[in-house]
């Protein structure tokens, strides 16, 4: 223990020294003690505990929707640690430590709050924490923190499922070049590296997987022809008996969507409706099917069904824009970014797709491909989920012709898309056809568009899909 000015203790006399190093019991048993306080804590390893920090957005709770490790694994960095979700995306934490964890602060399904503690992990006291952490004592024996996450769309891109492979073959992501959008490293890039390491040649495969067609052979006998259309299939689900009422609380995606459509009933909607002859389009798309296979991608209708609205959007900006909470603003959004409603197990999801005024049909087909697979297996991220300027729900998918759909603030007009069915139809001869009609049903926002700027707008994306080569003069 330093002392300043001191000039004389036990029987030792300083008298010029500034500062004196002073040894009498009651110091040297303190330094003692203290002495072995951070020895202990050497020699035993630190707990770190990892909070959650702020994920943006203005989330301030997640749900655990799955834990990676337990009790007593070992984690190195950037593993998994667990999955939550917010109202909005849904997060992949990892760890930036080596270490062994002693703690799991909540269960599944549990709500877990920005800036608490997710796990307690056991580091290397020897490698040292950054001074600026919190320590935290817990006796007896002193212990540091130190949080670190990843979000999707930052770092090291991969999916858990990817990431466990990549584990269970002792690779290190950041030595695999990943071909994914944004760099997102795939399960082919794990196993085009590990065929490198062995020297096993792999077939060359596709970004994204796809499902054979099965042999004829094999195919499923088709329905009778007297049977117009499937037998809906009831879905099973095993009868519970409680005997008595139960509550759960509203997390996750259903909580996004109370707030969003408690903001839309302030809107004053009104609906536009009318129907569509895909028959020139399904033609088309049948024979670009096998073209996208090659290449990977699955070709749907709704990649037409977006590219023709972005075109319409350029000709009517006002139903691509958004009207501040005063009534007093229009801004007119520049990008595209439509978003298509999907039906999860997670509940109603809405990704967009980003910038459509400058991408091809096919481009906006892989990108879609992409977001159902994510949105399949609740991996959808912030970035995905966040930006959208114009809406599409396809409700045919499930059922039924016509919809009410609800706008999606801050946009202002949203279209639902019914089945396609084959009716008769008259052509300009007079003579009964077979034709591939879907109904349409847009809603928006009648506060700034009237009904004729809807109609409008709704007669040229028609136009562009019962007579799809015509998109070919406007595409940029």
């Amino acid at each position: 223990v330093c002392i300043h000015r001191v000039r004389s203790c036990s029987g030792i006399h300083f008298i010029k020294s500034k500062y004196v190093c002073v040894f009498d019991k009651s110091a040297l048993k303190f330094s003692h003690q203290q002495r072995l306080f951070r020895t202990s804590a050497v020699s035993c390893g630190q707990i770190v505990q990892f909070k959650l920090s702020d994920i943006g957005e203005g989330i301030t709770e997640v749900t655990v929707k799955e834990w990676y490790i337990k009790e007593g694994d070992s984690v190195s960095q950037f593993d998994s640690i667990c999955e939550v979700q917010s109202d909005k995306a849904s997060v992949t934490i990892t760890s930036r430590y080596d270490g062994i964890i002693r703690k799991l602060h909540y269960n599944l399904d549990e709500i877990a709050y920005v800036g608490k503690p997710l796990v307690d992990i056991e580091i290397d006291a020897s490698k040292g924490v950054s001074p600026e952490e919190d320590v935290v004592e817990t006796p007896p024996m002193s212990h540091e923190e130190h949080t670190h996450q990843e979000i999707k769309g930052h770092k090291t891109l991969a999916t858990p499922a990817v990431r466990r492979l990549a584990m269970e073959n002792n690779i290190k992501l950041s030595e695999v070049v990943g071909t994914g959008k944004d760099n997102r490293i795939l399960k082919e890039d794990i196993l085009n590296y590990l065929a490198k390491q062995t020297g096993a040649i792999l077939p060359p495969s596709p970004k994204a997987e796809i499902i054979p067609p099965l042999p004829k052979s094999e195919t499923v006998p088709a329905a009778p022809k007297d049977r117009a259309h499937k037998i809906p299939v009831p879905v099973s689900r095993p009868i519970v008996f409680s005997g008595k009422d139960k509550t759960e609380p509203i997390t996750g995606f259903q909580k996004a969507m109370v707030k969003t459509m408690s903001a839309a009933l302030k809107i004053p909607h009104f609906g536009y409706c009318d129907e569509i002859d895909l028959t020139q389009l399904v033609q088309l798309r049948e024979e670009l099917k096998p073209l996208a296979q090659i290449r990977g991608v699955k070709l749907s209708f709704m990649p037409f069904f977006i590219k023709a609205a972005s075109l319409g959007l350029l000709q009517y900006p006002i139903l691509n824009a958004s009207l501040d909470e005063s009534c007093q603003n229009v801004t007119y959004k520049a990008s595209h970014n439509i978003g298509v409603a999907m039906d999860t197990e997670q509940g109603l999801i809405v990704p967009n797709v980003k910038n459509v005024q400058v991408s091809s049909v096919f481009e906006i087909a892989s990108e879609l491909n992409r977001l159902q697979s994510l949105g399949s297996a609740g991996q959808l991220g912030t970035n995905d989920l966040s930006g959208g300027t114009f809406t599409l729900s396809n409700i045919g998918t499930i059922g039924g012709t016509y919809a009410k759909p609800v706008i999606l603030p801050p946009e202002v007009a949203i279209g639902a898309l019914g089945k396609i069915q084959v009716l008769p139809r008259f052509n300009g001869k007079g003579e009964v056809f077979k034709a591939q009609i879907m109904n349409v049903s847009w809603s928006a926002d009648h506060r700034i568009i009237d009904g004729a700027t809807m109609a409008r707008f709704s007669n040229l994306w028609k136009s562009y899909l019962e007579n799809p080569a015509s998109m070919l003069l406007d595409l940029k």
